[in-house]
């Protein structure tokens, strides 16, 4: 699915090219910000399958999550390329640094989560363990935790609408499932760490 977000922002660059106006908009958010748009779903689509292991993936959630990232990669994509302006020193700015800063911090946590989670489980088993190692020491969704800290940081840096709407909808969305799985390893296992929050570490 996340293969559709990556190719999206492609395909409406070379859409772009068939228009002046988008080249003139384009000069500093295509070469500084697409990078951003497209590290994401690039990590999701050659990545991240490497590190699952476990039951097989519904057909339904797979056909709505298909459309979702048909149209969040259009809107991220249509944004920096036909609507975004940023000045030349854009790069230095501290809400370009700060927001790079925390989309790298989010990705490191995310993708080192997930081989943390892959690694509790060998080939063919299905059921849940304790994830140990990492954020998994202060909380429970350290994956979810890292995701959101990502899109959080590129909202920042590419200062757009469509990128803070997306990282509301992410904190929605995946926070209510660290704070569920959360309580389900508190009723599953006796011995899960008492001092674990759920989401945010030594806060929720």
């Amino acid at each position: 699915m996340a293969a559709i977000s990556l190719f999206s922002p492609g395909a409406l660059d070379i859409w772009r090219g068939q228009g002046q106006r988008g080249k003139e908009l384009v000069k500093v958010s295509s070469n500084v910000e697409r990078p951003l748009v497209e590290k994401v779903p690039i990590k999701q689509t050659f990545i991240y399958p490497f590190f699952t292991r476990g039951r097989p993936f519904p057909l339904q959630l797979l056909f709505f999550g298909t459309l979702f990232c048909i149209y969040n990669g259009f809107l991220q994509g249509y944004y920096l390329i036909y609507c975004a302006e940023y000045p030349n020193d854009w790069c230095t700015d501290i809400r370009f640094t700060s927001g790079l800063f925390l989309f790298l911090l989010g990705m490191g946590i995310n993708i080192h989560s997930d081989l943390l989670l892959r690694q509790l489980r060998k080939p063919g088993e299905v059921t849940y363990k304790i994830p140990q190692g990492g954020l998994f020491t202060y909380v429970s969704g350290a994956n979810y935790f890292g995701e959101i800290v990502e899109w959080f940081g590129f909202a920042i840096a590419t200062w757009s609408l469509p990128a803070f709407a997306f990282a509301f909808f992410t904190l929605c969305c995946i926070g209510p499932r660290a704070y569920h799985h959360h309580r389900y390893y508190l009723k599953t296992f006796t011995d899960y760490p008492k001092s674990r929050k759920a989401l945010i570490p030594f806060v929720f």
